[in-house]
C-alpha cells in the first residue's frame, strides 16, 4: 500500500500481517473466500478451508461499501473477537442490522488506522481497521493472538464431531 494513513504513518502492508500472523501462530493458514483473502487455522489441512482467524476486504462489493475500501491503496483488515473484549473495545454488542444494512454505533467506518465495529459483522463481535499503522499493529497483536484462540476452539469442535 503506498499511501499513508494521514498520519504520516505508511501502513502495514497486508503481506506482512500474513508472515506475522503465519509465523507467530501455528496452524493458521492462508487462502481465500467469497474472493477475498483470508486466514484460517486449519492445522494439517484437516478442514476444506478451516476456520477463520482474520480477513481482507480490498475492494467494495454490492452489500459491502460502508468502508469505502475502493479508495486508492486502501484495505480493510476484519477480524473476531470475544464479546468480552470487544465490548471493552466499543460497548454493548449492536443488533443485527437488517440484510445488506451495516450496524448503527455510530462509528465512522471508513476512518482509516481506527479501530471500529465491524460494520457488518460487528453483532458477532468482529471488528476491523482501515490500514493499520505500525502502532496501531502492534495493538492489534494480542487481539489477533485471540482471534487465534477463537479459531482454534471452533476448530476443535467442528473436528472433533
Amino acid at each position: 500500500m503506498g499511501s499513508d494513513d494521514g498520519c504520516g504513518l505508511r501502513p502495514i502492508r497486508i503481506d506482512d500481517i500474513v508472515a506475522h500472523v503465519r509465523t507467530a501462530h501455528e496452524g493458521v493458514t492462508d487462502g481465500t473466500n467469497w474472493g477475498e483473502r483470508g486466514l484460517f487455522y486449519n492445522p494439517g489441512g484437516r478442514l476444506p478451508k478451516g476456520t477463520y482467524v482474520l480477513t481482507f476486504k480490498e475492494k467494495d462489493s454490492e452489500n459491502d461499501k460502508a468502508s469505502n475500501v475502493d479508495r486508492p491503496g486502501v484495505y480493510r483488515l476484519n477480524l473476531g473477537l470475544s464479546k468480552p473484549t470487544f465490548t471493552t473495545l466499543f460497548g454493548a454488542i449492536p443488533r443485527r442490522p437488517p440484510a445488506g444494512g451495516i450496524i448503527n454505533t455510530g462509528h465512522n467506518f471508513a476512518a482509516l488506522d481506527t479501530l471500529t465495529p465491524h460494520p457488518h459483522y460487528g453483532w458477532l463481535a468482529w471488528m476491523c481497521v482501515l490500514n493499520p499503522s505500525p502502532p496501531t499493529f502492534e495493538a492489534l497483536k494480542p487481539l489477533i493472538g485471540e482471534s487465534v484462540a477463537l479459531a482454534k476452539a471452533r476448530f476443535e469442535r467442528r473436528t472433533a464431531r
